[in-house]
Formats: C-alpha cells, structure tokens, sequence
C-alpha cells in the first residue's frame, strides 16, 4: 500500500520548494513518488523536481482538480502501475480546489491501494491581509482541508502578520497544528501524521480552459526555437514559453525582465551563459539560484490577476537572448 500526502497552498505559497526539502530527507530504502499540477502548461515545477530520486509525473494545465477529474485518475494509475511507490506526494495547482482530489484518493477503488495521511497546506500569512485572497474560494477551502498548516517565510513577517494569522487561526484552525516555517524546510516526520480533518468541502468551481490531454508539459515540436501557451480561468490567466536547449539568455536582462514584469508570479528555470538560472518571484519576493550545468531546455511562466499584455512581455523576453544568428 502507498502512503499519499497532499501537499496544497495558494499560488507562491512554496509547495515546490517544501517538496524539494521532503526529497532531500527521503530514506534510501524508499520508493517515492511525485503527481504534480500546475495552472499553465509549461511545466516549471516538473523541471525543478526531476532527477531528485523520485518518480515525476506531470499534468500541467489545471486539470487535476477537474470536475471530471480524467487527468488526475490516469497520471495516479500510471505512477501506481509503474513505480509501484511506497509514498507517494501529490502537488496541485495553486488555483486548485482540494474538494475533488480528496474524494478520488479515498474513493472504493483506491482503498486497497492508498493510505492517504496528513495533508499539508503551505500558507504566506502576509496573504490573509489581502481581500483578494481571503474572497478566493479555493484559497480558504486548501486551508480548511487541511491537517496541518505549514505557515512559511516566517522570517519575512511583521508583528502585524503573525497578528493576522493568529487571529484568523483563533477562528478557523479547529485545533489543527501549525508550524512556522522558513523557505519551506520542514521535517519528513511530519508526513506520517494522520488523516484528522474530515469535515465536508464546498464543491469548487471549474477553473480552466478545457484541454485535450493534460499528462505532459509542453514540448517543443517540428524543431522550433520556441512556443508559448496560455491559461485562463478562476480570474487568473497564465503565460508562458519554452525554449530550445541552444537558447541562451542573458543574465542581466533575463532578471531584469523577470524583476520588472507587471505581474504576480514568474516562475522559470531558463539557460544563462553561466549554466542555468532557477527564479522563482511572487509579488515583489525573489528567489533566485544559479547552477553550472545548461538545462535540457529554458521554460518560464506568468501568471496574473487579470489579462496582461503578453506581446510587449514577448517581445521583451526574445530580446533578452544571446547568440542569436
């Protein structure tokens, strides 16, 4: 049997890098396994977990938290069949509603096959200050599924925030257990915790643009440099590209695009003269790091609020490239 853990929280919360964190503790005689949604099709989080000693299967596209939920059933079945895990960590969208992934996982045909444990919710306090988070209906029902909150980049708080939380956790917390933590460093132990908090969910809304598949990020085709894809749904719309392995940025326009795009989230991991560059921004939050070795290819996303103009960021993006002929 595979033990599950669903590890939710709202768009730059920091479920990739928690995540990451779980893998570096991941005992050797372990088989583990990764299911990851992201809202646009590009793929960012399948490139920053790949070869980190798990399986990795994607469905980019938003189409795990689905009403139909097909996606979502047939990257389980394949990642079950193939790796045969003994955990297994399941990482929606930012702009997922936890309702229907919850349902499929302790549903009759999966009894036999899943221990579903604790999940884990990601929450910036800093964001229940904020009414367009606190109206959001898939942002107070992550939470409210929740066993237990993970309150991250504490170390980026004011009194007022803790304040905020605290008050909103005298409210709704039911008891659960929090932890503050920092860039998303919490303890494996934490994922053997049970499955306490049954109480029932509000249905979610379909939130994205229907898709033909949704197993597989976007790749590049019929050998072009590049391709961009878009996503809109629940008032946010995503962009994003994917480059070609010879496609070389610069480092200094690259970051200067990625600091003063209009937008609320850049997320890529994309090819620099030095090797690869992984940027990770939300709001005015950057997180940057650097490797040595070039990516497979270069991939970025934006998502925001409400439409954005792509063309002009394009075009400020294709700029930003070196040794073009």
């Amino acid at each position: 049997m595979t033990n599950v853990n669903l590890i939710t929280g709202f768009l730059g919360s920091g479920k990739t890098t928690t995540i990451q964190h779980l893998l570096n503790q991941k005992p050797e005689h372990e088989n583990w396994a990764i299911l990851v949604n992201e809202f646009g099709e590009i793929g960012i989080d399948g490139a920053l977990l790949a070869n980190q000693g798990a399986v990795l299967k994607e469905i980019p596209g938003g189409c795990m938290c689905c009403v139909n939920g097909l996606p979502m059933q047939v990257g389980l079945n394949m990642l079950l069949k193939q790796a045969k895990p003994d955990r297994l960590l399941i990482e929606p969208t930012g702009l997922g509603h936890p309702k229907q992934i919850l349902t499929m996982l302790t549903s009759e045909v999966y009894q036999p096959l899943l221990n579903l444990q604790a999940t884990l919710c990601l929450l910036d306090a800093r964001q229940l200050s904020e009414e367009r988070y606190q109206e959001n209906e898939n942002f107070r029902d992550q939470l409210a599924a929740a066993d237990i909150i993970l309150v991250n980049k504490c170390d980026t708080y004011s009194v007022e925030n803790k304040n905020t939380f605290m008050q909103w956790y005298e409210n709704n917390g039911l008891n659960r257990p929090f932890h503050y933590i920092e860039q998303g460093n919490i303890a494996a132990e934490l994922l053997n915790s049970p499955r306490l908090n049954i109480q029932a969910l509000p249905d979610g809304s379909h939130h994205h643009s229907p898709r033909p598949n949704g197993l597989a990020a976007l790749q590049l085709q019929n050998n072009k440099g590049w391709r961009r894809a878009l996503n809109q749904g629940q008032g946010y719309t995503s962009c994003g590209w994917i480059f070609d392995a010879e496609t070389c940025f610069s480092t200094a326009a690259l970051l200067d695009w990625v600091r003063l795009s209009p937008v609320d989230r850049v997320k890529g991991v994309m090819h620099i003269p030095e090797g690869t560059i992984v940027f990770n921004r939300q709001g005015f939050d950057l997180k940057i790091e650097t490797q040595p070795v070039a990516p497979v290819d270069s991939r970025v996303e934006l998502i925001h609020s409400a439409d954005a103009a792509w063309n002009d960021l394009q075009n400020a993006l294709l700029k930003a490239r070196v040794n073009i002929e």
